[in-house]
């Protein structure tokens, strides 16, 4: 599978700029995660924007919101893998983001996630999109793929990392 072709350097943000308030206590827990992760799935459809291939944005991000309703995306390690099928997606889009402080994206290790793919295809567009989805969760499985992501200081970097691995 050559993943390095689907993604572009302005599909890639070293620093996500999402910026999430810390819990005071008042309210809902969960609703304070749930509220901040709409906000990180916001920038990362932001991201995906810039592609040009998608329909509604705003129907996009509900999609994207809803998907998180169901369970988290987050896979541990300090990833999360945000992705769906939509009618949005006019072809198979991937992005990269990363955080160097991490967000609470309700791991199921409980730590913070850092590294985030976001991928979104359309609903009859299932091989491709498993197919990917299969081989980025398999370098993502690599402790020194995720550190070489964390270190990584320019877009085109990111590319070459995952030409690498492939």
């Amino acid at each position: 599978m050559n993943l390095s072709r689907c993604l572009t350097e302005d599909l890639i943000r070293l620093e996500l700029e999402t910026v999430i308030e810390p819990f005071d206590g008042i309210g809902s827990e969960d609703r304070w995660r749930a509220e901040g992760k709409e906000k990180i799935l916001n920038e990362l459809v932001g991201i995906l924007e810039h592609d040009a291939r998608i329909g509604n944005r705003k129907k996009l991000l509900e999609d994207f919101i809803n998907r998180e309703h169901k369970a988290t995306t987050a896979i541990g390690h300090g990833v999360a893998f945000p992705h769906i099928r939509s009618m949005q997606a006019k072809e198979f889009m991937i992005g990269f983001a990363r955080s160097t402080k991490g967000y609470d994206f309700d791991s199921p290790d409980g730590e913070l996630s850092h590294l985030f793919f976001v991928m979104a295809a359309p609903p009859y567009d299932d091989n491709f999109y498993l197919k990917v989805f299969k081989t980025l969760s398999e370098m993502l499985y690599q402790e020194s793929f995720r550190d070489e992501l964390m270190s990584i200081k320019s877009p085109g970097e990111v590319i070459r990392a995952i030409r690498a691995m492939e």
